[in-house]
């Protein structure tokens, strides 16, 4: 009989079961659990390497290009010629002058001679005070006629001279704007110089890194992205105070220290603040879930293995992780697949993998 009453009792405590408590039937999930660690990837940007002294060299007159001589990614040294103009009407205009010059050169000699035979005459008598202030009135002319006629020719010959255009500095060129044939305009840009030496990593940074930036000097770890092995520290020397109106991002620039010819103007790289990185938690993107249009994650209460929804607050996404500001602690079960299909208060099981890594912290 005992045997009896001990199957039925097991029969009704069975029957009282719900098949999905069993343990067979309870939700697989993966799970994190959540600690802090230090994550390498703040603060970093994408950027390119461009010059720091770069100069739109151009002509100061206006002309037909005869001949440029140079082409982007030539190297010049001071001095040397870069592009020239057709010189025929700065040559007529420079005969010009030197005949004016000439011409007044006469004009003074005759005038000259005038004054001192007007001077002899009124100091013997033979002559007004009138006639005499006539000629040295003329002479004075004279006089003013012949600088002005030396400053115009001044200024041709340095228009004939302003037909070649030349480096002034040592460099490199990184731009080309006017074609042999061409018309020139004085101030067109005809060619890019710039120093080579002197290079700036340029990034465009959204607003919201600057929230908790200082005036002070920044140092900043900079790389090319073909070869990450190459490290390159340098200062922040410039921060846009404007925002571009397309992108809404600040431009800040970051003069390298002594970088090495492999890096090169227009190469891409990458860029962060120097110094240690500081502990933050971070999930992968696939733990999130949204509530209300709120950011959460599901908690897992190992006791009950029951599942909450606990909202969190984001400091910052990135590629693959979001950094977490505020909402856990260290310790607390997260799961991290599959939660869109999840509920409040379900109970679930964690994948053995899991578990078996959770144990071993």
């Amino acid at each position: 009989m005992r045997p009896f009453i001990l199957l039925l009792t097991l029969l009704v405590v069975l029957a009282g079961c719900k098949p999905e408590d069993t343990p067979a039937a309870l939700r697989l999930v993966r799970t994190l659990v959540v600690d802090t660690k230090r994550i390498n990837g703040d603060r970093q940007a994408i950027g390119e390497v461009k010059p720091r002294y770069e100069s739109d060299l151009s002509f100061r007159v206006a002309g037909k290009v005869l001949s440029r001589l140079v082409d982007v990614g030539a190297w010049v040294k001071q001095g040397d010629t870069l592009a020239a103009l057709d010189v025929q009407d700065y040559q007529n205009r420079l005969r010009s002058a030197e005949a004016d010059v000439s011409s007044a050169e006469a004009a003074l000699v005759n005038a000259e001679g005038t004054e001192a035979r007007q001077a002899k005459l009124l100091k013997d008598g033979w002559t007004p005070k009138a006639t005499y202030d006539t000629a040295l009135q003329n002479l004075q002319a004279a006089e003013a006629r012949l600088k002005a006629a030396k400053a115009n020719l001044d200024l041709t010959q340095d228009q004939l001279n302003y037909t070649t255009l030349k480096a002034d500095f040592d460099g490199v060129i990184t731009a080309v704007g006017a074609e042999a044939g061409q018309n020139a305009n004085p101030g067109q840009m005809v060619v890019k110089l710039a120093r080579p030496d002197d290079k700036d990593g340029v990034f465009n940074i959204a607003e919201t890194a600057f929230t908790d930036i200082s005036n002070t000097q920044l140092e900043v770890v900079v790389w090319p992205l073909s070869n990450p092995d190459m490290t390159l520290e340098g200062v922040v020397r410039e921060i846009s105070p404007v925002a571009d109106p397309v992108t809404r991002t600040y431009a800040v620039k970051v003069t390298l220290n002594n970088p090495p010819p492999q890096l090169r103007f227009g190469m891409s790289i990458g860029g962060r603040l120097k110094g240690k990185a500081p502990l933050a938690v971070a999930l992968p993107l696939s733990a999130l879930f949204e509530r209300n249009g709120s950011p959460a994650v599901w908690v897992l209460d190992q006791q009950s293995s029951s599942l909450s929804l606990r909202p969190i607050t984001v400091a910052r996404y990135e590629a693959n992780i979001v950094v977490v500001a505020s909402g856990l602690a260290k310790g607390d079960i997260i799961v991290t697949a599959g939660v869109n299909a999840l509920t409040v208060g379900q109970k679930v099981r964690i994948a053995e993998a899991n578990l078996a890594r959770s144990e071993s912290k």
